[in-house]
């Protein structure tokens, strides 16, 4: 049942992995980082040689963050989800983005859901919050129990929570490596968005010198056979929730233990897979946020998650703060 990394590395020509730039001509890409793959792969082994306690002590530091946010978001779920009384505010030029860290899944939809009802309100933004899970089988409202083969007691025994969401589609997994982003937008037409979201993720694998695309009949992401990025989402009052997750360097064993999106022997790989590079998640990261904002035709702006609770709490408060100039 189960296959090896090995089993699964993709095997075709060096120059097969070179991307058709032709895709590419009406609308330059330029480089949203710095570094060349060469340059990457050094920034990788500087990150290496850092000294571990700093890495541990940045780490707990974004861990208390993002949990001090997700405990004063949470609950909040049962809340109506228009605002009465919050005035209306003019940034739809803006794409806000914030890095969240790594949250568990339920903290994550309590999040959206306090943003979301912001956003209906026009208390703030369009947003975008980047950020990893812990090991989650989330079951999208079109599941069946086929898609968890083995029930749900067995994988809740391996450590991998089952969570219900209110997105399309079926099962997927998500957890430590893979790059999660919610985008939390305005939309009038649903079927272009999804279409915007799989242009960005292709777009932002191009810049990694991977050859991602669509294929017909299906959502997602996919390098050749192979699938590396999910999308589902929705929608309310007109302001999405639930979005992209893109496999960077995660484990992928979980998706052998499951019917990925209901596709039955669908083959999973991943960024790391793909390029045999280590280190490439923060990079990857504002890859994803600057070719979504592209997509949308918005002016990303760097904001804290702190910036982006204060914002919905003073919307949930209907007293709204003033936009930052």
């Amino acid at each position: 049942m189960t296959r090896s990394a090995e089993a699964i590395r993709p095997r075709f020509p060096n120059d097969a992995r070179m991307i058709d730039t032709g895709m590419l001509k009406r609308t330059p890409v330029p480089s949203v980082c710095s570094s060349t793959a060469s340059t990457a792969t050094a920034a990788a082994k500087a990150g290496q040689r850092q000294a571990p306690r700093s890495r541990q002590r940045r780490r707990r530091a974004q861990k208390r963050s993002s949990d001090a946010i997700s405990s004063r978001l949470r609950g909040r779920r049962s809340r109506e989800p228009g605002i009465r009384g919050v005035a209306s505010v003019s940034m739809s030029a803006e794409l806000w983005v914030a890095n969240l860290g790594r949250i568990p899944y339920a903290d994550g939809v309590a999040i959206q859901d306090s943003l979301r009802a912001a956003r209906q309100a026009d208390a703030v933004p369009d947003l975008l919050l980047l950020l990893e899970h812990d090991p989650v089988y989330t079951k999208g409202r079109r599941s069946e129990p086929a898609d968890l083969p083995m029930g749900e007691d067995w994988y809740r025994g391996q450590g991998i929570e089952v969570a219900e969401t209110s997105r399309g589609g079926r099962v997927t997994y998500h957890g430590p490596g893979q790059l999660v982003g919610y985008p939390i937008v305005r939309v009038t037409d649903v079927l272009e968005y999804v279409r915007k979201l799989e242009r960005a993720v292709i777009r932002a694998f191009a810049e990694e010198r991977v050859e991602a695309e669509i294929r017909p009949g299906l959502t997602g992401v996919w390098v050749g056979e192979r699938k590396i990025g999910s999308i589902g989402v929705h929608v309310s009052r007109g302001v999405t929730m639930h979005g992209l997750a893109v496999n960077v360097d995660c484990d992928l064993q979980p998706f052998e233990w499951i019917v990925p999106c209901g596709i039955d022997g669908v083959r999973m790989t991943s960024l790391y897979l793909e390029t045999r590079r280590t280190g490439a998640m923060p990079c990857f990261r504002k890859r994803i946020a600057w070719h979504l904002a592209e997509q949308l035709g918005l002016r990303q702006r760097i904001v804290s998650p702190e910036r982006l609770l204060s914002a919905a709490e003073a919307a949930a408060a209907d007293t709204p703060e003033a936009v930052p100039a």
